[in-house]
């Protein structure tokens, strides 16, 4: 298996040292032509809008909203869930969202920089607590009947799973744990 994790901005370098971490072969995608080389992909954390308008000026979004509906795995954290979500309650005017994840989610919804934390949760299919650090943190108010809740942070969604398709309100790749990149690409 090959995993891309998207480049355009944002923390995709750490996502890439879990995934290495892990001896899966990785790929840096900021092309279409890079993109349709892996085979599941990681939408990291960085600041929404302008990963999808860098996304939308290098010609990668359309392909990019073909890679989430295809069905191959894809783990979207904090940002990357927004960009996954159906919905986007508090973004910019220009806010785009790929609409693959049937979810709604608010933008800092934890608050700003300065209010950011972390929490051990448990998650689903994990064996112990998940160190969840949550960076001005998206959360997720509104779940569509195929979306399962595999963690809460203070009883919001943290993690969710939609078919192939997980997403995360805090940064997995900040924890110095493999297990939540080894669950998603469990499947």
């Amino acid at each position: 298996m090959k995993v891309g994790v998207l480049a355009l901005q944002g923390a995709f370098d750490a996502h890439a040292r879990v995934l290495d971490r892990l001896g899966v072969a990785t790929v840096e995608v900021r092309t279409a032509d890079q993109l349709a080389d892996v085979d599941a992909l990681v939408l990291p954390g960085g600041e929404s809008t302008t990963i999808s308008m860098i996304a939308q000026r290098t010609g990668v979004w359309g392909p990019l909203g073909e890679f989430v509906r295809s069905g191959r795995p894809v783990l979207g954290t904090c940002a990357g869930l927004i960009l996954l979500a159906g919905e986007v309650l508090d973004g910019r005017p220009d806010q785009v969202s790929l609409g693959a994840l049937d979810v709604a989610v608010r933008r800092n919804a934890f608050g700003r920089q300065l209010a950011s934390f972390e929490a051990a949760v448990p998650v689903a299919g994990l064996d112990a607590p998940f160190r969840a650090v949550c960076i001005r943190a998206p959360a997720v108010v509104r779940l569509g009947a195929g979306v399962e809740v595999l963690a809460e942070v203070d009883g919001h969604p943290a993690l969710v799973r939609q078919g192939a398709m997980m997403g995360a309100i805090f940064h997995p790749e900040l924890a110095d744990d493999p297990r939540l990149h080894e669950l998603f690409l469990a499947g």
